[in-house]
């Protein structure tokens, strides 16, 4: 009989959540990156979920923890995304050369191919100042696979994570000193959706 769903049909047609951390925990991932722990004073308890553990540092007297957590805590391509979009919601200007820079970025995270991810960290490489995006691209380029065309070198696994943490704190930092607990509190909570699934 045509146009009739069954039960069988929408559980066939049903995705699956995709996962959004590295790890299971926390612990685990201060276990497997132990290299987080040159950024953080933070660490996490036993038994602590990614959720709990980003808001209560969140309520901590060290709140950019909550931000390094979430960088290294989410797939790397997810933590560029949340990065992405919070730039652009805390530095709504930014010169030529970043917005360029931004538009690359986008168009890997649009097709993260690895011609895209090459080119993004050669226009970061060459940029004449260290600005978030430019942070940011090289967060792209150090994000998997070999770091150029003609060099099979993968960069460690913490590298793009403090990529990607760097840029966010220097673009709560680049706006002005009344108003960077509000830029940090609109970048954490726009990194809540990085823990949709734990």
């Amino acid at each position: 009989m045509t146009g009739v769903h069954t039960d069988q049909d929408t559980e066939d047609k049903t995705v699956p959540p995709r996962r959004t951390v590295r790890f299971d925990s926390p612990l685990d991932l201060f276990r497997q990156i132990p290299e987080i722990q040159q950024f953080t004073h933070a660490r996490p308890a036993a038994g602590e979920t990614h959720y709990a553990c980003l808001h209560r540092l969140r309520e901590s007297e060290t709140v950019e923890d909550a931000l390094v957590l979430a960088a290294f805590a989410a797939e790397i391509r997810d933590a560029i995304a949340w990065a992405h979009k919070a730039m652009r919601t805390v530095l709504p200007e930014s010169s030529q050369q970043d917005q360029h820079l931004l538009r690359w970025i986008e168009q890997w995270l649009t097709m993260p191919s690895d011609e895209n991810r090459w080119r993004t960290m050669s226009v970061a490489l060459f940029a004449n100042e260290r600005t978030p995006a430019v942070y940011l691209g090289l967060a792209v380029g150090w994000s998997g696979g070999a770091i150029a065309p003609n060099d099979p070198t993968q960069a460690p696994p913490w590298r793009a994570a403090h990529a990607v943490e760097t840029a966010l704190l220097t673009a709560v930092s680049r706006g002005a000193v009344e108003h960077r607990d509000a830029y940090l509190a609109r970048v954490l909570d726009l990194a809540n959706g990085l823990f949709r699934v734990h």
